[in-house]
């Protein structure tokens, strides 16, 4: 989870979900390999592609509360390993 409270909120409503189930075709919290080919689109089309949704990621991942400050620190988040 992430260490912020407002964040750790937002992931659990909206984020989770999709990315803590393997069946979803989502990358994975944690997962870098598969994060890193979105990563190396680089920040603005990441984020681009977060805000208007792609494949079966619905638009902003329906976290209507979400800023774009809240989806990079999501991103951030859920592309780093956890241990």
């Amino acid at each position: 989870m992430p260490g912020d409270a407002r964040l750790a909120g937002l992931y659990t409503q909206s984020c989770k979900t999709c990315h803590a189930d393997p069946a979803t075709g989502a990358p994975l919290v944690g997962d870098a390999e598969a994060w890193a080919p979105r990563l190396a689109q680089g920040p603005d089309v990441l984020l681009a592609s977060v805000i208007s949704g792609k494949n079966a990621m619905p638009a902003g991942g329906q976290c209507f509360a979400c800023t774009p400050d809240d989806f990079k620190a999501l991103t951030k988040f859920m592309s780093e390993a956890h241990q």
